[in-house]
């Protein structure tokens, strides 16, 4: 079923969030869907208000996900690769951008909904 309006594409954010809660857990989860811009969300994950696209939001809260994945990659692999310095694995993945930590600022707060 392709969502069709605003509840709909509201209902996919808050399923996506609330999953994502439960992987890593809601400080982090929450911290990253802040970051889209537009998206307004509630302490239990619900998307509450959306300004924009429902396209650009989907798409900003995927790469706030992806983001974090390439840090969560890096730092796991670290102490396994340190044993092997002159590798190429560990210059490939010394090469993974870190993802910029979530900054609580008082934009982010006011931005992030209901607190």
């Amino acid at each position: 079923m392709k969502p069709q309006n605003s509840s709909d594409y509201k209902t996919l954010l808050t399923q996506v969030i609330q999953k994502q809660m439960v992987i890593l857990g809601p400080s982090i989860t929450l911290a990253k869907a802040r970051n889209v811009k537009g998206l307004t969300v509630a302490d239990d994950g619900t998307v509450v208000n959306m300004e924009g696209q429902p396209q650009t939001l989907i798409q900003g809260l995927i790469d706030q996900f992806v983001q974090l994945s390439g840090l969560i990659v890096k730092k796991t692999m670290e102490p396994l690769l340190s044993a092997y310095p002159n590798s190429s694995a560990a210059t490939a993945a010394a090469s993974i951008p870190l993802a910029e930590a979530p900054q609580t600022t008082q934009e982010n707060t006011n931005q992030g909904g209901t607190k």
